[in-house]
């Protein structure tokens, strides 16, 4: 079974930073397309960032500056590193997985997904 656990989240006052690290496992499908996504109380799930199998990043536009997403696909294991944090990014942050060809940037595109790890700025 397709298995992604998420970790690294916690409550940080502005400013702070974290570093967020998502591991999966089960994964046969080779250097998959993975991303990371956050869900605030109310609001729907945005995309944060993507990596493809080549290692190629992409940004919501939203988030360029203060988040970077690090890892290799090849080997299930993707970061998020956050900076400047802001009350405004408190939510859930979730770790998924394409196992299909392409890199989307819709959450509904991405298949596997993790429990996700919460991250409270105040």
């Amino acid at each position: 079974d397709v298995q992604l656990v998420e970790s690294g989240g916690g409550s940080v006052g502005a400013e702070g930073s974290l570093r967020l690290t998502c591991v999966g496992s089960g994964i046969t499908y080779r250097d998959p397309c993975m991303g990371w996504f956050r869900q605030a109380p109310g609001k729907e799930r945005e995309r944060i960032a993507t990596m493809d199998g080549y290692g190629r990043t992409d940004y919501a536009p939203s988030v360029k500056g203060r988040f970077t997403i690090t890892g290799e696909t090849a080997k299930k294991v993707l970061y998020l590193q956050i900076d400047s944090l802001k009350p405004s990014d408190t939510a859930m942050y979730f770790c998924a997985v394409r196992l299909n060809s392409g890199c989307p940037i819709l959450p509904r595109d991405f298949s596997e997904w993790g429990q996700g790890t919460q991250v409270t700025v105040s």
